[in-house]
């Protein structure tokens, strides 16, 4: 998941988790929210007032309270407004160095404020933090619509956008301009003025329903534990997963207890290994049901406003849906390009399924259960079929993989194709004791950044996995260094003992890995263009590229080692876990793509005033033919990614179009026979991972790759066509 950018301030994902229309500028607050608190706190009480003294910049997260977010931010808001007015109001000709670079400049305190206040209200939240988001959001909200809809100030970026070519710019400087320009057009700024008051309401009534959103789903995540009593309630569990329900209730004030949560790290293991038919069928109504309990955490309707709203922000821009809109500013360009891509894998994915379920209603039968496959049977019996045919068992390849030996994975995978290394930093502010801290440099030592690994699941912590970050990268005022943290959601293991991933887990950890690199290599000279802020389809593609070195024998048998006696993972077992990489392709290929199609469909909406949610969802799975035994990854009153602001929304299908990238990208790697190729690692490192927003991504796929990409190498990497003969090295 990306950080989101906003114009002259970068913050983690301000608009998108309210809702804001694309990555626009913050605007100014209403005078009276500014000044509030104007000479109430003196400065020195609050840190976000005075200079950071630690190590590399690190927030002062000792000293940082929940009271001190309201006056920072308000004085932060106060500030930028100032400055925009200033370059808004220059008598000057406009010039790229009086507007765009002075707004570059600008909010410096706002983004220092945002950045943190919107991370640990992901990360690490408490009932305070939530009251503030929600009073924040329409403030935030009406903060970014009047700097994107100010005449003045667009008239001064509009004059240079029409002169750009005649202005020596460089290619980069070129680049922010039309960036701005653009987002500043779909932001509103061309609208009459009645239309842009109206864009300004919408904007700030989303921002007020994602927040709740959000926090719904978080509600319901907290609320829900299933107590396991007696080893009536354990039958069928392994040890690991013992261990991390016994942590789990610990935690949440129950030693001595077992509790599966709606992590989903703690609830997969348990639908996988739970002989308990009936606490399997509790648990997972529990995890579809988040967001959708007919209560006061209740979804549905919040979805029903949030749709509408985006229908008629698409309207007032001159958009028929608002997946017309949304889609402009992408690789895909179009709604029926996306979908085109997504049904193309639909198809044989659900021809894939169908072979899958009738493998586990087979071994259902053979085990004498009459039954008929359910969703909350098809991780269990996929893992009794997954042992059978491969001879492969969860239990016997989780001791092979530890955390700390992943992450040691990962830091020597950046560093043979980036030439960077890791060194823990000990005696640094940190925010909770799950979080470590480390130090980036390059070759030749020098400092690239710091890296924040926050790994385990926690009730004030949000469920999924995600990056973001601290302080983004930047050359305009001198040479600032990313501080980039990375969230995953993994159980904890008894005291003292190491923590073991699945598979799947270390894939996620590589995945995130890679948007953290993504952030930390960036080198470039202004903020609105650093890091991860590329286009949305795009986004995923180094991310998910650096998946696929975690599945390399190379790194599996040089970390994959097991816990207790040190040995590497067996060359039986490895070449097991490689061969059964495709399997249960059909149901996980499945259960995203619905998600991305209901997605698109509620986007493709003209008209959303007798929304039923429920119905909505049911009918377009019918109409796709969605198998029953399968649910939707997401289903909607839970869809974080897409109603927990814009950032998603009719968008996630990105996953898969980004997936087309990788595939056939790291086929080059293989092509060549060398999945370290020094060549090839400094065309990545040159056009995607150092070069945030300053490349058409397509231009910049086409410089690492030397060719435009195909979907044959997803379709063969998910086992849903036939591989190719010769198709390079494994």
């Amino acid at each position: 998941m990306r950080k989101a950018l906003v114009n002259g301030i970068s913050v983690v994902a301000l608009m998108a988790a309210f809702g804001g229309a694309g990555a626009m500028v913050l605007a100014a607050a209403p005078a009276a929210a500014a000044t509030q608190t104007k000479g109430t706190e003196k400065a020195g009480t609050n840190p976000f007032f005075t200079e950071w003294k630690t190590p590399f910049g690190i927030p002062p997260f000792d000293k940082i309270k929940p009271e001190h977010f309201t006056p920072a931010f308000e004085r932060g808001m106060e500030q930028h407004k100032a400055e925009i007015k200033a370059i808004a109001d220059n008598p000057e000709k406009p010039t790229f160095a009086n507007t765009i670079e002075a707004m570059e400049r600008s909010g410096v305190l706002l983004t220092d404020v945002a950045n943190v206040f919107f991370n640990l209200s992901s990360s690490n939240t408490n009932d305070e933090l939530e009251k503030i988001q929600l009073e924040l959001a329409p403030v935030l909200a009406n903060h970014n619509s009047e700097i994107s809809l100010n005449p003045k100030l667009f008239a001064r970026i509009d004059a240079i956008y029409q002169e750009r070519d005649a202005l020596n710019l460089t290619a980069e400087q070129k680049r922010l301009v039309e960036r701005i320009h653009l987002n500043f057009v779909r932001a509103g700024a061309q609208l009459p003025e009645e239309k842009k008051q109206r864009l300004a309401a919408i904007t700030q009534k989303l921002a007020t329903l994602s927040t709740q959103f959000s926090q719904n789903v978080l509600a319901d995540e907290k609320s829900f534990k299933l107590e396991l009593d007696g080893e009536r309630d354990l039958a069928g569990l392994p040890e690991f997963v013992r261990q991390a329900a016994a942590q789990a209730a610990a935690d949440r004030g129950m030693p001595g207890k077992y509790v599966v949560t709606l992590s989903r790290s703690s609830i997969e293991p348990f639908l996988t290994f739970s002989d308990r038919r009936d606490l399997r069928e509790k648990a997972f109504k529990a995890w579809i049901s988040r967001g959708d309990n007919g209560d006061e955490h209740d979804n549905k309707g919040l979805i029903k406003e949030i749709v509408q709203l985006r229908i008629e922000r698409a309207n007032l821009m001159g958009y028929p849906t608002f997946a017309d809109y949304k889609l402009a500013d992408t690789m895909a360009k179009t709604p029926a390009a996306a979908e085109e891509l997504l049904l193309k894998v639909w198809e044989p994915a659900k021809a894939r399924a169908a072979q899958e379920r009738d493998m586990l209603q087979e071994m259902a039968r053979q085990e004498g259960q009459n039954i008929e496959i359910q969703p909350w049977d098809w991780r269990y019996y996929a893992e009794k079929v997954r042992k059978a045919k491969f001879d492969l068992d969860e239990s016997e390849v989780k001791p092979y993989f530890q955390l700390d030996k992943m992450i040691e994975a990962m830091f020597y995978t950046a560093n043979q194709l980036f030439g960077v290394t890791f060194t823990e930093l000990k005696d640094v502010p940190l925010y909770s004791p799950d979080v470590r801290a480390f130090e980036v440099k390059d070759k030749a030592g020098k400092h690239v950044a710091v890296f924040l690994a926050d790994n385990f699941a926690r009730p004030s912590k949000r469920s999924g996995a995600w990056m973001s970050s601290y302080r983004d990268q930047e050359k305009l005022r001198g040479d600032i260094r990313p501080i980039v943290v990375n969230n995953n959601n993994f159980n904890k293991g008894a005291p003292g003992a190491p923590v073991l991933l699945s598979f799947d887990d270390a894939n996620t950890l590589f995945h995130e890995f890679g948007h953290g690199l993504h952030g930390m290599l960036s080198e470039v000279t202004y903020p609105y263009l650093s890091g991860t802020s590329v286009l949305r389809d795009f986004v995923e593609f180094p991310s998910q590229v650096l998946e696929h070195w975690v599945e390399q024998p190379e790194i599996l048998q040089k970390f994959a080692v097991h816990y207790q006696t040190g040995k590497p993972i067996p060359k039986e077992l490895l070449d097991k876990i490689l061969a059964a990489r495709n399997f249960n392709q059909g149901f996980a290929t499945v259960e995203y793509l619905a998600s991305a199609l209901v997605d698109l469909e509620f986007h493709a909406l003209k008209d959303a005033k007798d929304l039923d949610v429920s119905r909505f969802e049911a009918d377009t799975l019918k109409k796709l033919g969605m198998p029953k035994e399968i649910v939707m990854r997401h289903r909607s009153p839970a869809f974080s990614h897409v109603f927990s602001g814009d950032g998603y929304s009719a968008g996630y299908y990105s996953y898969m179009w980004a997936e087309v990238l990788d595939a056939d990208g790291f086929d080059a790697f293989k092509e060549k026979g060398n999945i370290f190729d020094p060549e090839l690692s400094k065309k990545l490192y040159d056009n995607v991972f150092s070069a945030g927003g300053t490349k058409e991504p397509m231009d910049a796929y086409i410089n690492f790759r030397g060719r435009e990409p195909k979907v044959d190498a997803l379709l063969r990497n998910r086992g849903l066509t036939p591989p190719e003969p010769n198709a390079g090295v494994n």
